[in-house]
């Protein structure tokens, strides 16, 4: 079994530029298949997960790489998230492993769901929902509790760097090590070549003149190359911990958030109870949480994540019935004989069955 994981990755790092574009280009093909044939929203998604998997597994195997060798490493630092993700994973073991398993979970939840609803009846399909979520909302309060910070989505490292960028690899050199250095040295200029760096003297018609003052300041050229504090803070420092009980009620509400929508809607799925419950929750979790400061970049752009992540809502429930559902029907009876808009009509026309149907294409 090692040998055969041994030889795949082998050949992931000597042909990572195909994988990538065939990964990229699958992706794009699943957003079409949903309509064009039976059980088309099921390969479409089976597809989604696979990739997501594959990917989080090369992403696993490239960060080996990269790590082991300084040439591979990006120019660009990394960014906050991966910073603080990052140094939880290789501090602690047990963070690592649930994260992985939330990611896996979040990957395959519609896929099981979609099984589902077709191997078994719709009172168990809706106790398999409810199991997951009360396994994710589980699995999200020990890393709470270990962290002892707001929870980061996604809470492993996100691939940051272009894989097509890493040079091949020799066969003779182990897949998660760094590869030799190499043994030759560039071409040296031919002699003809040597004095031909000397430029003619520009024109007198072709010289711009002199500009009168400066496009940029000083101050708007230095500021982007200037340290933050984010940037020199310690990786596990980087979102400060939950100091006061609000803090920890307002993480509690907003972990326990989607269990209890999935909970009251399938005790009843007619009426607002659970639309109405969620909402209520994430705003009371939204005005207990702390206001963070400026300098707390990773803190901020979460919070600015979860507020956009409410529009959401405009796909579930009443909500969605009564409103958005009937506006993009609309929309695609108006746009239906449009030449390039009814393209995109006919897109979104695909995809409303499966909103109704499904609650993880929507779910919070």
């Amino acid at each position: 079994m090692s040998a055969s994981i041994a030889r795949y990755e082998s050949f992931l790092i000597n042909n990572v530029s195909t994988i990538s574009t065939l990964e990229s280009s699958l992706r794009s093909i699943t957003w079409f298949l949903p309509g064009r044939f039976k059980d088309a929203e099921l390969a479409s998604e089976a597809l989604t997960a696979s990739l997501n998997v594959m990917s989080m597994y090369h992403d696993t195997l490239l960060a080996k790489v990269v790590k082991n060798n300084p040439r591979n490493r990006p120019l660009l630092p990394a960014s906050l998230h991966n910073r603080f993700t990052k140094a939880w994973s290789d501090k602690n073991l047990v963070y690592r492993w649930i994260a992985r398993i939330l990611e896996l979970l979040r990957f395959t939840e519609l896929v099981i769901e979609m099984g589902l609803r077709r191997k078994v009846s719709d009172k168990n399909r809706w106790r398999g929902v409810i199991l997951l979520e009360a396994v994710k909302a589980v699995l999200r309060l020990v890393l709470l509790k270990m962290t002892r910070r707001p929870l980061i989505s996604p809470p492993i490292p996100e691939r940051e760097f272009d894989p097509t960028t890493l040079p091949p690899q020799s066969n003779e050199s182990s897949p998660t090590l760094a590869p030799s250095s190499p043994s030759y040295s560039p071409p040296a200029t031919p002699d003809h070549l040597r004095n031909n760096h000397t430029p003619l003297p520009p024109h007198s018609l072709l010289t711009p003149p002199p500009p009168t003052r400066s496009d940029t300041s000083v101050e708007d050229y230095l500021l982007p190359k200037a340290l933050t504090t984010s940037s020199v803070k310690p990786s596990l420092s980087l979102l400060n911990t939950l100091s006061s009980p609000q803090d920890w009620l307002a993480e509690t509400v907003y972990i326990l958030r989607p269990l209890v929508y999935v909970s009251l809607l399938v005790s009843d799925k007619r009426s607002n109870r659970a639309l109405v419950t969620a909402l209520f929750m994430e705003l009371v979790s939204r005005n207990l949480r702390r206001t963070p400061p400026p300098s707390a970049a990773l803190e901020r752009s979460e919070y600015a994540r979860r507020d956009k992540d409410m529009l959401w809502y405009l796909l579930r429930g009443s909500i969605w019935e009564t409103y958005t559902r009937p506006k993009l029907e609309s929309l695609v009876s108006r746009t239906s004989q449009t030449p390039v808009l009814g393209l995109f009509g006919a897109f979104v026309k695909d995809w409303i069955p499966l909103i109704n149907e499904y609650y993880y294409y929507t779910a919070p």
